[in-house]
């Protein structure tokens, strides 16, 4: 089979296409067929070994949609599926053939394209590990999502409207955004200060924050009384200062989640979560762009240079 590889760590130019065997599935496994499988910002980042658990030589990525062709369970349906650990210790999606763990397998959406049901993977997975498990929106709250413009943001606003939760969206630009009340321009903007002004000046019920650094301090300071924050990332610096007395006189809770940390089972958890939000159109897919598994190397290029309008998806000719 035709597999994207790398076997030292760097930019996308370190990739290459190459013809590997088709692996088998072991006890509790299966072998997909891949229709289609997208491109995260952390397959970039595992190719350019920022995470210390990745073996070479390699095939990056995690999300994925296709057909089961041989294991115990799922054979010849049609599925999606993420696993935290594809690419990392055991090769990704990012080839015509995947071997995963049929925990983290479920039945595609009928409502989606294979193209579409990959793109679901990491952002709605990392969104909904965040906004329902860890911050638990409830009905009625206000949550403002920091980054809501980004793939993950984007997933988070949806399923936080799903919840019945009110949005404020916060990004670089004023652009608005599906499914946000209204959009901070963290550029132009006093974030605290607009937060205060839409939330009659008690703060939000809740903040995910998917850009960290320089974002993370003023994302804090919008809570309201007891509020919590949740944060997957870390723009820049890795480290951030803030009052830790204003942190506690606010009862303000902190909360990290991390997609890699997810067990299968947490994973396939959420999955079967989110193929309900789908079928039911509570739930939307991604603007993507397809392109053809042969310029992979290009799609990596265009994601790392940020030159890609949508998120890209490899689609294979089969």
């Amino acid at each position: 089979m035709k597999a994207l590889r790398f076997a030292e760590f760097g930019p996308p130019s370190v990739l290459r296409i190459e013809e590997v065997a088709i692996p088998e599935p072991g006890e509790g496994e299966a072998l997909v067929r891949v229709q289609a499988a997208a491109i995260n910002p952390s397959d970039i980042g595992d190719v350019a070994g920022r995470f210390k658990k990745t073996t070479l030589p390699r095939t990056p990525g995690r999300d994925f949609a296709g057909i089961v062709v041989k294991g115990k369970q799922l054979e010849g349906e049609e599925v999606w599926g993420s696993a935290p650990m594809l690419g990392i210790v055991r090769d990704g999606s990012h080839a015509e053939y995947v071997v995963v763990p049929v925990q983290t397998l479920s039945p595609k959406p009928k409502s989606l394209s294979m193209a579409q049901a990959a793109a679901i993977g990491i952002p709605y997975i990392t969104a909904w590990a965040s906004v329902v498990n860890a911050a638990q929106i409830k009905a009625g709250e206000t949550i403002l999502i920091v980054g809501a413009a980004g793939a993950v943001g984007q997933a988070a606003t949806q399923i936080a409207n799903w919840k019945h939760a009110r949005v404020i969206g916060a990004d670089t630009s004023s652009d608005p955004i599906p499914g946000t009340e209204s959009v901070v321009n963290t550029r132009s903007e006093d974030l605290r200060e607009r937060v205060l002004e839409l939330t009659a000046g008690k703060g939000v019920d809740a903040v995910f924050d998917t850009v960290g650094g320089s974002m993370f301090e003023p994302a804090l300071r919008s809570l309201g009384f007891g509020g919590r924050q949740v944060n997957i990332s870390s723009a820049g610096n890795p480290r951030v200062t803030f009052s830790l007395v204003d942190f506690y006189h606010n009862f303000s809770r902190l909360l990290g989640v991390d997609s890699y940390g997810l067990t299968t089972q947490q994973v396939a958890q959420i999955a079967n979560e989110l193929q309900a939000g789908f079928e039911t159109g509570a739930l939307k897919p991604l603007e993507i762009e397809i392109v053809p598994f042969e310029k992979a190397v290009d799609a990596y290029t265009r994601m790392a240079d940020r030159q890609a309008k949508g998120k890209q998806v490899l689609g294979f000719d089969w």
